[in-house]
C-alpha cells in the first residue's frame, strides 16, 4: 500500500476514498495469492474490508442487526411472496404510506434502509447532479461508458449489439451500486414509444417509428440489463438491474404549439392501438420479463394512462403477465386533479391510480393524499397492500433483503467494470455500425489514409463532446470528438466552429470559407443539439436553422472538392438541399454517437470501417409540418389530404426511407425457392363461422380462431446475400411483407425480419428467416382483431420479391 495513498497529515482520508476499488482489488489478490505471504494479506484485506464497512451498498437484513434472524421476511429460503406478505404485515399505515413514493423513506426499527426508485440508464448509467436519483458518480467511481443514443444505436438492426448494450449497462449500474454509491437499482429505461412524428423532441431516446423492431429492442435490452440470457427464459427470481419500459402508452409529444404532455388526450382508434401502440410493450413484458412499467402523462381516449384500469391491470397483468412494479411519470398523480380535471379531489387521483393497479409515484401526491383517501373511504387498504407487494417483491428480486449484496450473485461486480477497456469497445463498435451513409457521390469516401494532405473540419458540433451525448446522458468515461478523431487521421488540420452555435445565429461566414479554401478536403459537422430537440421540446419545423443551411451551401461552393457532410441529430432533417447539390459529394448521419462517436465518424471517414446503418425513421419533407402533430393517427385519408405516418402508412414524398442506408461496398440479394409457399387456413378454423369477408371482397380468419398447430408452423425463408466490393462490410438485411392487394388500412409494408450479416469482399451467404403465419402474415381490423386474409402476400428484400400465398 503505497503512501501516496495517505493525506499529508498521516490519516486515511485518501484511503476511504478508494474503499470499493481496495475491496474488489484485495479480493483478488486474497484469491490469486493466499499461498504467497498468508500474513500481510490477511492483515490488508481484512483493514480494507473493515473500513469499506463505511462506503457498503445500503440492504435490509443485515445479520448484525438484533431482530434480523426472527424476521420471516429475511429468510431467503421461503418463498418471496411469504417473505413480502411478512413484511407488509409488519408496517403501520403511515409506514405503509411512505413506500409509495419514488424516495422511500428508511424504516428504522425494521432495519430497512432507504430507497430510490427513480435511476435512468438510457444509453449508460445517468448522474444528474441536483436530482434526487438512485446513482451518484461523485465518489470512487465518477464516470460510466456513454453508447450511442438509441435512435442511432437502432440504426444497426442488431438484436445481439442491443443485448450487449443493456448487458455492459446493468453490470456497471451493480458495480456502482457494489461501490456504495447508490440508493436504488431500478432504472426507468428503455423509452420504447413509437417514433411517430418527426418533430418529437424524444424521438431521439426510440429505437424509431417500427414496432417490430421497438419491441425487438426492448426484449433485448431489457434482458441485458436484467441479467437474464440473450435467449431469455434464464432469469428466475435474481435481477441484477430493474428495466422499466416506458412510457406506456400512446406518448410521443412534449410540447408542441401550445399543446403539453400533461394535457394532451391521444385519440386513437383500437386498430393502431393494436397494431402500432401497444405490441412494444407487449414484447417487452412477455418476451423480455421487465420487472418495472412507467405510465405516461397524456390521456387515452379521456382516461389518464395512471388511472387505466383496463390498461394498467386487465391488460398488461392478466393478460400479458406482466410481474413488476408500475410507477408514474414524475408527478403524473397530481396532474390527473389539477391539470387535467379528471379527479374531483387529490384524494380522487390517489385512489384512481392505486384501484387502477399502478405502485409507486414519482413525487409526492401519494405520501400527502392516501391516508386522507383511506380516511374518506375513497380507498381500501388493500389497494395499498397491493401495491406493496409489488415493490418489495422487485426489491427483494434485487437481493437487497437478502443479506449484504457483496455476498449475493452479483456481489462480485466490481469498480473496473464500469468503464472498463471492453465496455468503451462496445460503445465505439455500436457507433461504427449505426452510423448511416445516406450520400457518397463519385465514391468520394473513404478518403485515402496515405494521400490526404489535408483537412479542414468546420461546423458546432465539430468539437463540441457534450452533443455526442444526447439526452438523459452520464458522465462518459471519455470522449472523441470528430475533430479529435480525425486528427489522428492528418495531421495537416484546420479547425472553425464557423458559427456560434448550433442555431448559427451569428454566422462566422467568412472566416470560415478562408479555412475551407485552404484545405484540399473540406468536412462539415453540422446538425441539431439538445437546444433544438429534447424532453419538453418539440420541433417545429425538420429543416436545419437558415443560417446553418446558407453557411453548409457557402462552404460547399468554396471547397476544392465536394465536401462531406457529417449530421448529429435525433430527429429527421430534411435535407435535400443538401441531397441536390453536386458540391456535396457525401453525407452521413450520425445521431448522438455517444462517448466515442468522433472515432468512430473518423474511421469510416477514411475507410476503417465500411458503413452499414440503416435509418430507423422516414426522413419527412419539411411540408410535412402542415399535419397536426396532435393527430394520432396511422393511417393515410386521402379524402382531407391526411398522409399517415412511418413507412407503414405515410402515402407523401421522402427525403430518405426507412431502412435507407448505404455502403462502400455493393449488395446484391436473392430469394432461395421457397418450399412452403402456399398456407391452408381451411383446415385450421376452429369455428366454421370464423371465415369472414371484408369491405373489399377479400376473405378473413381472425388469428384467435386458428389452432395452435398453424400459429406455431415456421415458414423458412433464405436470402442470398453477396458482397460485390473491395470491402469487408456489416450491414442489415431487412425483411418486409404487403399484401399484394392495397389500401383498407393494410400498411404499404410491413417488417417481419431483420439480421446482421457481415461479409468479405466478394464472399456470399445465405440468410435465414423464419415466418410465422399468424404473426407475420396477419394485419389488424378496425375492431383491433388480428386477422389473416386470403390471397398473395409479398416478401421483400431491397428490389426483390417472393410470394407466399394463403388460402382459405
Amino acid at each position: 500500500m503505497s503512501e501516496s495513498r495517505w493525506n499529508e497529515n498521516g490519516d486515511l482520508v485518501g484511503l476511504i476514498k478508494t474503499l470499493p476499488a481496495l475491496y474488489f482489488t484485495a479480493q483478488k489478490i486474497v484469491t490469486k495469492m493466499k499461498l504467497k505471504y498468508p500474513f500481510v494479506l490477511i492483515h490488508i484485506s481484512t483493514v480494507v474490508l473493515i473500513l469499506a464497512e463505511s462506503s457498503r451498498p445500503p440492504f435490509a437484513c443485515d445479520s448484525s442487526h438484533p431482530l434480523t434472524k426472527s424476521y420471516p421476511f429475511c429468510k431467503p429460503t421461503l418463498p418471496i411472496n411469504q417473505r413480502v406478505q411478512d413484511l407488509i404485515s409488519r408496517l403501520t399505515l403511515d409506514e405503509k404510506i411512505s413506500q409509495l413514493v419514488n424516495s422511500a423513506p428508511p424504516i428504522p426499527r425494521l432495519g430497512i434502509p432507504e430507497y430510490e426508485w427513480w435511476s435512468e440508464a438510457l444509453h449508460g448509467v445517468a448522474y444528474f447532479p441536483g436530482l434526487h436519483t438512485g446513482m451518484s458518480l461523485n465518489g470512487t467511481i465518477q464516470s460510466a461508458t456513454s453508447f450511442p443514443q438509441v435512435i442511432l444505436t437502432a440504426a444497426s438492426f442488431d438484436v445481439h449489439l442491443w443485448y450487449r448494450i443493456g448487458q455492459a449497462i446493468g453490470r456497471e449500474a451493480r458495480a456502482i451500486y457494489n461501490a456504495g454509491q447508490a440508493t436504488g437499482m431500478t432504472f426507468w429505461a428503455p423509452n420504447i414509444n413509437i417514433f411517430r412524428d418527426p418533430r418529437w423532441g424524444r424521438g431521439q431516446e426510440t429505437p424509431g417509428e417500427d414496432p417490430v423492431v421497438t419491441g425487438k429492442y426492448a426484449v433485448s435490452f431489457v434482458r441485458g440489463i436484467q441479467g437474464d440470457t440473450f435467449e431469455g427464459g434464464k432469469l428466475g427470481h435474481h435481477l441484477q438491474a430493474s428495466a422499466c419500459c416506458k412510457h406506456f402508452t400512446a406518448y410521443d409529444l412534449d410540447n408542441w404549439k401550445g399543446v403539453n404532455r400533461f394535457v394532451f388526450n391521444a385519440k386513437v382508434s383500437l386498430q393502431d392501438l393494436a397494431d402500432t401502440y401497444m405490441p412494444p410493450f407487449r414484447s417487452c413484458i412477455e418476451e423480455g420479463k421487465a420487472s418495472g412499467i412507467m405510465c405516461a402523462y397524456n390521456r387515452v381516449n379521456g382516461v389518464p394512462n395512471c388511472a387505466d384500469y383496463n390498461l394498467l391491470s386487465k391488460t398488461a397483468r392478466a393478460q400479458w403477465g406482466f410481474d413488476g412494479y408500475i410507477t408514474s411519470d414524475c408527478d403524473a398523480v397530481s396532474i390527473i386533479h389539477e391539470e387535467q380535471g379528471y379527479a374531483k379531489l387529490p384524494e380522487d387521483a390517489v385512489a384512481d391510480v392505486l384501484k387502477a393497479g399502478m405502485d409507486v409515484n414519482c413525487g409526492n401526491y401519494l405520501k400527502n393524499y392516501t391516508k386522507s383517501a383511506v380516511v374518506k373511504r375513497k380507498l381500501p387498504i388493500s389497494e395499498i397492500d397491493r401495491a406493496l407487494h409489488n415493490l418489495f417483491s422487485v426489491r427483494m428480486r434485487l437481493g437487497l433483503f437478502d443479506g449484504n449484496p457483496l455476498q449475493q450473485p452479483f456481489g462480485k461486480i466490481g469498480p473496473d467494470q464500469v468503464c472498463s477497456q471492453e465496455h468503451q469497445n462496445l460503445a465505439l463498435e455500436a457507433a461504427r455500425n449505426s452510423i448511416v451513409l445516406l450520400k457518397n457521390t463519385y465514391r468520394l469516401l473513404p478518403f485515402s489514409k496515405a494521400k490526404t494532405t489535408s483537412l479542414a473540419v468546420i461546423g458546432p458540433n465539430a468539437n463540441s463532446a457534450k452533443t455526442l451525448l444526447g439526452n438523459y446522458a452520464g458522465i462518459p468515461c471519455k470522449t472523441v470528438t470528430p475533430l479529435q478523431g480525425l486528427q489522428r487521421y492528418v495531421k495537416d488540420i484546420r479547425y472553425h466552429p464557423g458559427c456560434n452555435a448550433v442555431n448559427c445565429s451569428y454566422a462566422l461566414t467568412d472566416q470560415a470559407v478562408k479555412v475551407a479554401k485552404g484545405a484540399e478536403y473540406v468536412v462539415l459537422v453540422m446538425g441539431l443539439d439538445q437546444t433544438q430537440e429534447r424532453e419538453e421540446l418539440d420541433r417545429v419545423d425538420l429543416v436545419l436553422s437558415p443560417k446553418q443551411q446558407n453557411l453548409i451551401s457557402i462552404l460547399a461552393r468554396a471547397a476544392k472538392n465536394p465536401v462531406v457532410l457529417v449530421l448529429l441529430s435525433g430527429g429527421p432533417v430534411d435535407i435535400s438541399f443538401a441531397k441536390n447539390d453536386k458540391h456535396i459529394g457525401s453525407i452521413l448521419w450520425a445521431g448522438y454517437p455517444g462517448e466515442a462517436g468522433g472515432l468512430a465518424l473518423a474511421e469510416i471517414i477514411f475507410g476503417d470501417h465500411n458503413p452499414g446503418g440503416r435509418l430507423p425513421v422516414t426522413w419527412y419533407p419539411q411540408s410535412f409540418v402542415k399535419v397536426p402533430m396532435t393527430d394520432m393517427r396511422m393511417r393515410p385519408e386521402p379524402s382531407s389530404g391526411y398522409p399517415g405516418r412511418t413507412y407503414r402508412f405515410y402515402q407523401g414524398q421522402k427525403v430518405f426511407e426507412f431502412g435507407y442506408g448505404l455502403s462502400y461496398s455493393n449488395y446484391s440479394y436473392e430469394f432461395l425457392p421457397v418450399a412452403q409457399n402456399k398456407v391452408y387456413l381451411n383446415h385450421q378454423i376452429k369455428s366454421p363461422k370464423a371465415e369472414l369477408e371484408n369491405s373489399n371482397a377479400l376473405k378473413h380468419v381472425p388469428v384467435s380462431e386458428l389452432g395452435t398447430e398453424l400459429c406455431s408452423k415456421r415458414i423458412p425463408v433464405t436470402v442470398r446475400a453477396q458482397n460485390h466490393g473491395d470491402m469487408a462490410g456489416r450491414h442489415p438485411l431487412l425483411l418486409f411483407v404487403r399484401s399484394a392487394k392495397a389500401g383498407n388500412g393494410r400498411p404499404e409494408k410491413q417488417l417481419v425480419g431483420f439480421q446482421s450479416v457481415i461479409l468479405n469482399a466478394g464472399e456470399r451467404a445465405d440468410v435465414e428467416f423464419e415466418l410465422s403465419p399468424c404473426e407475420h402474415l396477419s394485419t389488424v381490423n378496425e375492431d383491433g382483431l388480428m386477422v389473416i386474409e386470403e390471397g398473395s402476400h409479398l416478401l421483400s428484400i431491397e428490389d426483390k420479391e417472393s410470394e407466399i400465398t394463403v388460402i382459405l
